[in-house]
């Protein structure tokens, strides 16, 4: 689908401030210095330091990622009752109308039983959506007995709840029973995404994070339409996943961590199945990486024999980067690719693999190019299409393949080669959307390698006109990595991750014609009541004008 497609609208205009695009029916701050202690508490960035917010904003004013098209009914609003069911006509509406009921069944103490009747008032789930809405999108109308949510498929229906969760009132995210009213306001809503693939990376590698801590992050990137979630399961310092036919890579590379941490520093095959399920469940497809052929000392301190002396490496606990490589020249090392590929592909229900290949510094491009040459069909046998660093495209021809960008630059002339062959490129600019950058210089947490990322500079790029030779039709999506040498909790995670997350949401999500950093911050100010309930630990920029 052109999302950028001209569209004949029968009326056409922006409400004051607030970056809302309302259609006829017919229409196609002063950095803080480290991280807080709990919700908006970071020292030196308060709520309410930064530009006073629009008193008289609505949520329709609200919400990120900013619609493609709102037409408000001021004279309609919704309440939902006690009596209150979800109702679903299709049955790919089961899982997203499950996970409405699980957020609002503690806040509201509603039973919200789910129905495959449509009768009554609640929310109703139907299919037959405006076909220009695709498979992602959706159309959501509020009427005084019910909230609409049509959709094509059950991506659109995750999403249209996503946008619904932030129309209701904030005190709806809270695990405790509230009291109403929960209204939301009358209008009609159609919207689709801008890229097909909206995503968030955890490096568990460097630090591990239990299931639970996996979980809630997946829950917070889910409000936001996220779409993807991949997983950095191996580096240097960890290897993060059991491989039942090389045991020893958890046994011994499992078993520490950045600054030393002892112990069972992994998932079993059962808990990262439980994970993929949990982020289907949600609307979110896991790529697990397996990082190669540097970033693999945990391998090769597990294995002799991937090194080409025949030695173990001893394990590692550091954070410089660049200095491991498996063994190019030896079969054994294909052996191993082909048995880990094999085993992760099996229980990865999602369509693709990343093989990182970034930082390779240890292996002569001639090695990088004959180890490519051999890995990228071991991936393509086992039914999955390649995801890697940009680096890595430089050794093929093939057109499947996608290159993740994480340069600092503008240019890179292997992935415009690339783009101009038909691959499509995956944008993440370190010194842009890299959640793990310091704030500012006094940020206790995070790097500055790539500069220092303001939450106005995450915003302040086009990922379809950023990189020469690469665009907009080149572009398969956004994706905010975030690396964790210094992240070590989930307060931590939310802290680097809130308030740029939704950052790369709306670049992901929203038309490049709803561009406005002054029309933006309101909306992403606007979240904060809704982190305080949910005790999102998140960095609050005296740049956004953040809402009491």
């Amino acid at each position: 689908m052109n999302t950028n497609r001209v569209r004949t609208a029968l009326t056409a205009l922006v409400l004051a401030g607030s970056g809302v695009l309302v259609t006829g029916p017919s229409a196609d701050a002063g950095p803080g210095t480290g991280p807080g202690t709990g919700p908006g508490t970071g020292p030196g960035a308060g709520p309410g330091t930064g530009p006073a917010a629009t008193a008289a904003a609505t949520p329709l004013q609200e919400l990120v990622p900013q619609p493609v098209q709102i037409q408000p009914h001021p004279d309609i609003t919704f309440t939902l009752t006690q009596t209150a069911k979800i109702q679903i006509a299709t049955d790919t509406a089961r899982k997203p109308a499950e996970l409405l009921a699980s957020i609002l069944r503690p806040s509201t103490g509603y039973d919200l039983q789910i129905t495959d009747s449509v009768t009554g008032d609640g929310v109703v789930l139907l299919n037959n959506a405006d076909p220009k809405v695709g498979n992602e999108g959706y159309q959501l109308d509020v009427t005084p007995k019910q909230v609409i949510i049509r959709a094509n498929a059950a991506a659109g229906h995750f999403n249209g709840i996503a946008s619904l969760r932030q129309l209701l009132p904030p005190k709806a995210e809270a695990k405790t029973k509230q009291p109403g009213p929960w209204t939301v306001p009358g209008a009609s809503i159609l919207d689709y995404p801008r890229y097909q693939h909206r995503g968030a990376m955890l490096d568990v590698a460097r630090h591990f994070f239990t299931p639970d801590q996996v979980k809630r992050y997946i829950d917070q990137i889910a409000a936001f339409k996220i779409n993807y979630f991949h997983l950095h399961l191996s580096d240097d310092q960890g290897w993060r996943l059991e491989i039942k036919s090389w045991p020893e890579l958890t046994k011994i590379g499992g078993s520490t961590e950045v600054g030393g941490r002892k112990g069972n520093l992994f998932y079993t095959q059962d808990q990262y199945k439980d994970l993929v399920a949990y982020a289907q469940n949600r609307g979110i497809t896991v790529i697990p990486e397996f990082d190669m052929p540097g970033h693999t000392n945990a391998a090769l301190a597990s294995y002799a024999e991937l090194n080409c002396d025949g030695k173990k490496r001893p394990l590692y606990t550091g954070t410089d980067v660049g200095f491991s490589s498996l063994c190019i020249s030896k079969d054994v090392t294909y052996k191993f690719i082909e048995d880990v590929v094999k085993e992760v592909s099996a229980i990865t229900p999602g369509p693709y693999f990343h093989i990182g290949g970034d930082e390779a510094l240890s292996t002569p491009d001639a090695d990088f190019v004959k180890f490519m040459n051999r890995v990228l069909p071991i991936v393509k046998k086992y039914g999955k299409v390649t995801t890697g660093w940009h680096e890595f495209i430089k050794t093929t021809t093939d057109t499947a393949p996608i290159p993740q960008f994480w340069g600092t630059e503008t240019s890179d002339a292997n992935v415009a080669a690339a783009a101009k062959r038909g691959n499509k490129v995956l944008m993440s600019p370190a010194n842009r959307i890299y959640l793990d950058m310091k704030y500012n210089k006094n940020t206790k947490l995070g790097q500055d390698w790539a500069g220092l990322v303001e939450v106005k500079t995450a915003y302040g790029w086009n990922p379809g006109a950023y990189l020469s030779g690469v665009g907009e039709a080149s572009i398969r999506g956004v994706e905010a990595p975030l690396w964790t040498e210094t992240i070590k909790t989930s307060a931590d995670i939310e802290y680097m991750a809130f308030p740029r997350l939704p950052v790369a949401a709306e670049l992901g999500w929203s038309t490049a014609a709803t561009h406005s950093w002054d029309k933006f911050a309101p909306r992403l100010g606007a979240q904060a009541p809704r982190w305080k309930v949910q005790g999102i630990n998140y960095y609050a920029s005296t740049q956004v004008p953040w809402k009491k």
